[in-house]
């Protein structure tokens, strides 16, 4: 690759940086109130945040989560470590899937995990979910690096025409996302589908 590609390489994975999660030894084994879970939330997840002024959880969301039975109600007022694990899992489907979808995916998980104490845990559930999630990187790295080599193709076809250097950047831009906007298309359908075959839960 040439340098500058490597650089924007770089900087595109850079990103994914902001792709942050809670190990389980980070989760508290105390209840937590209400602004101390949106404290909490807020400060381990701080990462994944696009722009300063971005919210992680607040209090309506949450209340919002328990009303459409996305998320326990508290217990006295509290949540414990198991609605925190719950309320990571729904910080990320949010981005991707609607209430309804997230509701069947994590109606399950509270009916059989949620207050579990023996055999395989919610903890467990957790900690192999994001261990998966990031061994998928690699596979990332190398569909982007495939994808800025199209895009090169593409800025030298417009060299050949005469655009300029501005004209070649947002053409090799402009490629980009729509590759990794369509792969993430492609992926939120397979999902959809997925969750349309899931069995009913008793």
């Amino acid at each position: 690759m040439e340098q500058d590609t490597e650089k924007l390489l770089k900087s595109i994975m850079s990103g994914l940086k902001r792709m942050d999660s809670i190990s389980i030894e980070d989760i508290p084994s105390i209840d937590l109130y209400m602004d101390q879970l949106t404290t909490f939330m807020g400060a381990k997840l701080k990462a994944t945040k696009r722009y300063e002024v971005d919210k992680i959880l607040t209090k309506t969301m949450i209340n919002n989560y328990a009303k459409n039975s996305i998320l326990p109600p508290p217990n006295n007022k509290k949540y414990g470590r198991h609605h925190i694990i719950m309320l990571i899992f729904i910080y990320y489907f949010k981005n991707v899937l609607s209430l309804h979808d997230i509701q069947k995916l994590t109606s399950p998980l509270i009916q059989t995990y949620f207050k579990k104490k023996e055999g395989l845990s919610l903890e467990d559930i957790y900690e192999n979910v994001f261990k998966s999630a990031y061994g998928q990187l690699d596979d990332i790295q190398l569909f982007v690096e495939k994808t800025i080599e199209a895009s090169e193709e593409i800025c030298s076809k417009a060299k050949k025409d005469g655009m300029s250097d501005e004209e070649q950047e947002f053409l090799k831009y402009f490629f980009l996302i729509c590759s990794l906007a369509f792969d993430a298309y492609a992926k939120r359908l397979m999902i959809e589908k997925l969750i349309d075959l899931m069995p009913e839960t008793k």
